[in-house]
């Protein structure tokens, strides 16, 4: 079956209006604005890009619903959210052009009799490691090098990218995604100065990653010292996260590259962290909360609020304090000329 959508179909598939173009043009694959063909679908969903926008060559553009013109030539497509309709196009073709899910057990992997799969609606790659009791679910890929631990418990339509390690007991929802060389249920950093001696704790406890969840490369999730570090239904964790023992994130939590959360923390639902945020140990950070890249959080933080700079305080008040830092060196050449009049 062709990936080819026609602009009618294309409108259609993203929920959007036809603003200009004939409704039977085809187009056969997506680029950026400044890459694209007449063949090509792109979009506009930052304004920044609105110069490259005008010399586009793409065949549509999918752009806001209040834009209404463009370039000569350029179907144009309408929608709420450019970004999300373009990402819907992505994924048609995706699916329409990348292999498809083929299951079956490669014969160099390593898999202990008393694990509980369905060969025949799994697929396991050369090199994976699948330790005792532990259970796979129907329409699962793992992928080559991964290592899954005793016990460990994953859902239907998972996928393991490689050399993933998931330790024993973690459980991990339906429909999760791990990406290439995280570590699901590493020890957490628990220790006790004993004497002069740093003495090791055990941690016992496991990870949870619900529904839907998402974690990028390299990233490590610790297990709990007891109990559970939990990833909330539908969060997102960037590459390269790091979220200690007894953590509790909420739900659709979006966490940026470089990220970390201390141990026993908690976040509420659609919290945002962007890059190199960091929350200290024992903290609440309420529903909706977003925190600025670098944002350091020291104490609880009230959800539906910005916040920036460390410590964590309201946004619009770190942006302040930056500008007036700008203008310091100024300042103080000001206050140096007026000792010497003085």
């Amino acid at each position: 079956m062709s990936a080819e959508l026609t602009l009618s179909e294309l409108a259609q598939l993203v929920d959007g209006d036809i603003i200009r173009g004939e409704l039977s043009v085809s187009f056969g694959s997506i680029a950026s604005l400044d890459e694209a063909t007449p063949d090509d679908i792109s979009f506009l969903g930052n304004k920044k890009y609105f110069s490259q926008f005008l010399e586009t060559k793409a065949g549509v553009v999918i752009v806001p619903k209040e834009l209404k013109d463009g370039p000569e030539g350029v179907a144009l497509i309408g929608a709420d959210n450019p970004s999300y309709a373009f990402g819907l196009a992505v994924t048609h073709f995706t699916k329409a052009l990348s292999r498809r899910f083929e299951a079956g057990i490669h014969p160099k992997a390593i898999i202990d009799e008393s694990a509980k799969m369905d060969p025949a609606k799994v697929r396991v790659h050369a090199g994976a490691v699948i330790m005792a009791g532990a259970v796979i679910g129907d329409g699962t890929e793992i992928g080559p090098n991964v290592v899954v631990g005793e016990q460990v418990v994953i859902g239907r339509d998972c996928h393991l990218h490689a050399n993933v390690s998931i330790r024993e007991r973690c459980l991990l929802g339906e429909r999760v995604i791990v990406q290439p060389g995280a570590v699901i249920g590493s020890d957490g950093f628990g220790f006790e100065t004993v004497k002069g001696r740093h003495v090791k704790i055990d941690q016992i406890g496991i990870v949870v990653l619900e529904d839907d969840v998402e974690i990028g490369a390299n990233t490590t999730i610790d297990r709990a010292r007891f109990g559970r570090t939990v990833i909330g239904e539908g969060s997102k964790v960037d590459n390269l996260v790091q979220i200690a023992h007894n953590v509790q994130v909420g739900k659709h939590n979006f966490i940026v590259s470089q990220s970390g959360i201390a141990g026993s923390s908690r976040t509420g639902d659609y919290v945002i962290l962007a890059a190199q945020a960091g929350i200290a140990g024992h903290v609440k950070v309420g529903d909706q909360a977003m925190l600025a890249g670098r944002c350091g959080v020291a104490t609880d933080l009230e959800g539906g609020r910005k916040y920036g700079g460390i410590p964590a305080q309201p946004l619009i008040t770190h942006q302040r304090q930056q500008a007036s830092l700008r203008k310091l060196p100024e300042l103080l050449k000001r206050v140096r000329a007026l000792e010497k009049e003085s």
